[in-house]
């Protein structure tokens, strides 16, 4: 669990903004009662200090981590989604489309992001992550992508790129999740640490990040996502995009979505793992 005071009240801010240390920015998802599941307010809050971290010439490195005993459980299922981040023709697939954009934008931000992950990372938590310069786990950490059991390949596919054809197609082909230990030996996280540490260690990670200049840092950033850029990064993610549309057309998509309706979020996402005894079929230790 994040170190940070949770507000679990309807009137709770869904973003929690400090400054932990000099010249490192922090960001709380604060939605502890639904996992920090991503909903409007809670993705609107993100960008709009994403963006206003950015623009502060006295941030040199930027943290987001979450109260609760998750993470990010992924986009919220039990309420509309709406282009809160920016503005997109609502076309057939737009929302895949807007998701790549929006995580785009964090890797074209001047200031590293580090990710701090522990808990549930799933679904649309493991693209913000995955958005992240820099990711540290907590080793009993599970992190995964159910949806493509019955709902559609995920909107920002980043499991190839991040862990390998072999593993990423493992991922993409059973929805299956990682621990932080596995994670870090996939590519997809720098290194995993023991929950109760975790957040020290990224504090400690972000402080030696920010004593490089911050002219330095920005071009240390760009330097790396442009061998990304080369090796078509952003033309395979937008294409995958493409793609994820398609799933929502598919018969048992259909069906799945619909009964969302006819007997509520939360039993059809049981139903949909109970095959498989993870996720929400097993119990997870706060």
């Amino acid at each position: 669990m994040a170190d940070a005071e949770p507000n679990d009240g309807a009137d709770a801010a869904p973003l929690l903004v400090d400054d932990p240390i000099p010249k490192v920015r922090r960001l709380t998802l604060n939605r502890p009662d639904k996992r920090n599941a991503l909903n409007d307010a809670l993705r609107g809050a993100l960008f709009e200090e994403l963006r206003r971290a950015d623009r502060d010439r006295s941030i040199s490195a930027i943290v987001i981590r979450a109260n609760g005993p998750a993470f990010c459980a992924g986009y919220d299922l039990g309420a509309p989604n709406h282009d809160v981040e920016r503005d997109i023709a609502k076309q057939d697939g737009w929302w895949s489309r807007h998701v790549v954009n929006n995580w785009f934008e964090m890797w074209d931000m001047a200031t590293p992001i580090i990710g701090q992950v522990h808990g549930y990372c799933l679904a649309g938590g493991t693209e913000l992550a995955a958005a992240c310069d820099l990711v540290y786990v907590a080793e009993d950490a599970q992190i995964g992508y159910p949806p493509v059991r019955l709902m559609s390949p995920p909107d920002m596919q980043w499991q190839p790129w991040l862990m390998g054809l072999r593993r990423g197609m493992e991922a993409l082909l059973t929805g299956d999740a990682m621990s932080g230990v596995e994670a870090v030996e996939s590519g997809m996280a720098n290194r995993a640490f023991p929950s109760a540490t975790l957040g020290d260690e990224v504090l400690a990670v972000a402080e030696r990040v920010a004593k490089i200049p911050l002219e330095l840092l920005t071009l240390n950033k760009r330097a790396a996502h442009r061998q990304m850029d080369a090796m078509g990064i952003r033309n395979g993610l937008r294409a995958g995009a493409d793609i994820q549309a398609l799933g929502f057309h598919q018969p048992p998509s259909i069906e799945y979505l619909k009964s969302f309706g006819e007997v509520g979020v939360s039993k059809a996402l049981s139903e949909r793992d109970r095959q498989f005894d993870d996720y929400r079929e097993r119990a997870l230790d706060d």
